[in-house]
């Protein structure tokens, strides 16, 4: 029996942890760098978060809150963007979030991960469309009416 090469061992033991979690071990490369960078940004939804909280963050706290608020929210998301790397780097599937919690806290922690992420995306739609009527409101040059705004609301919702 001829004996395997490293490479070989190491991508046995690969497959045999990813089918232990549930797995196939296969990897499917459509995606470019560009298109994965494409992808985050649109998530993360700096442009639209940025534009409609600006104003109610200088309004309410002011420029300090603004310049120093910033650097410490940074700080603690970072923390959190390397906490979920080390996590990444030690289950590497794609099931992320829903996966890890379970592994690591059970499966009610998976569930309740997965049903707190749904209420989070809903929120942030719901957002995003609160300030999308705002931003077409003026840009429509409209009355200032709660009723016209929550009308816009309710049409971009739908």
């Amino acid at each position: 029996m001829a004996k395997k090469p490293v490479n070989k061992l190491q991508q046995d033991h690969d497959a045999a942890d990813l089918k232990k979690m549930g797995y196939a071990q296969e990897l499917f490369r459509q995606m470019g760098g560009f298109s994965n960078f494409a992808i985050s940004f649109s998530v993360i939804s700096i442009l639209t978060g940025a534009i409609q909280l600006y104003g109610y963050g200088l309004n309410h706290g002011g420029p300090l809150v603004l310049s120093v608020g910033w650097w410490l929210v940074s700080l603690f998301t970072v923390a959190v963007a390397l906490s979920m790397a080390e996590l990444a780097s030690a289950y590497p599937t794609a099931g992320a979030l829903y996966h890890w919690s379970s592994i690591l806290g059970g499966r009610a922690l998976g569930w309740f991960t997965a049903c707190f992420n749904t209420v989070g995306q809903f929120a942030i739609l719901a957002g995003i469309d609160y300030g999308l009527a705002l931003l077409l409101r003026g840009l429509l040059n409209l009355p200032d009416s709660l009723a016209l705004t929550m009308g816009l609301y309710f049409v971009l919702l739908l």
